[in-house]
């Protein structure tokens, strides 16, 4: 790993009670996540500019599983199809996704994080901060650097 510039602290872990339902996992809240690095996905199953991230966000759960890292998707719908639950689940497992999906409907955990973009990515430390975000696509490669960087200050 390339060294880097300390991250920024740009606020705290906010609460997932909004999600109505989770996908491949019970429900998780943040104090149940202190100790690991955790990569928060906004997504929408059929935004084009999402599904280009799958690959990369998938390999990084993959790769860095052992090391600390989680993975957590938030699935907040664009259009009125997307809400069906069955409609998520089948294109998610289509896909290949297998990390924990909360399905936020009613975009409460959107909110928590006022959050605004599909594809967003939130970069959280293991003590619970939020320490660097990315919007859209691309910056793979510093995504990658800001999971090892998080990573290696855990420990």
């Amino acid at each position: 790993m390339t060294r880097t510039a300390p991250l920024p602290v740009e606020g705290g872990f906010p609460d997932l009670d909004g999600a109505g339902t989770w996908l491949n996992s019970a429900a998780l809240t943040p104090q149940a996540l202190r100790g690991r690095v955790v990569v928060v996905q906004f997504c929408t199953f059929s935004c084009i500019n999402w599904l280009r991230t799958v690959p990369y966000v998938r390999a990084w759960a993959g790769k860095y599983h052992d090391a600390g890292l989680v993975v957590l998707g938030v699935h907040a719908p664009e259009f009125p199809f997307e809400h069906d639950l069955d409609k998520i689940r089948s294109a998610l497992t289509g896909m290949g996704i297998d990390h924990p999906v909360a399905v936020d409907n009613e975009f409460a955990v959107w909110r928590a994080f006022d959050n605004a973009y599909w594809p967003a990515l939130y970069f959280i430390d293991a003590r619970g901060r939020r320490r660097h975000h990315h919007f859209g696509e691309e910056d793979y490669e510093r995504s990658e650097q800001v999971i090892q960087q998080l990573l290696a200050e855990a420990g």
